[in-house]
């Protein structure tokens, strides 16, 4: 079985859903879920009993407010999930916390 992951919010949310109505094994699709992210997709999305039905407007079937997304820039300096500069060390604590192990 199958479940794509989901990481990046509603837009990547309607590729996923895209994706997943074409795979066979599916067991799953993530969602994130926020009045945010509605706004972002004006609400083209639906989730009705635990249950997605892929929109059917063309390409990925929403329609994005960029308005909306002017008016909300992101600001911060880095994403939630940073990038390391060593591998993980899951073996001596390192947990995926963000940036790379203190040197030894």
């Amino acid at each position: 079985q199958m479940a794509p992951h989901l990481y990046a919010g509603p837009i990547e949310w309607a590729a996923n859903i895209q994706l997943a109505v074409s795979i066979p094994n599916l067991l799953m699709a993530e969602t994130i879920e926020t009045p945010f992210h509605d706004r972002i997709i004006k609400s083209s999305i639906r989730v009705e009993e635990g249950y997605v039905t892929a929109p059917e407007a063309p390409g990925l079937g929403i329609e994005v407010d960029e308005a909306f997304l002017r008016a909300h820039p992101f600001t911060g300096e880095g994403l939630h999930l940073q990038m390391q500069e060593a591998p993980c060390d899951y073996a001596h604590g390192n947990r995926f916390e963000g940036g790379a192990p203190a040197p030894e």
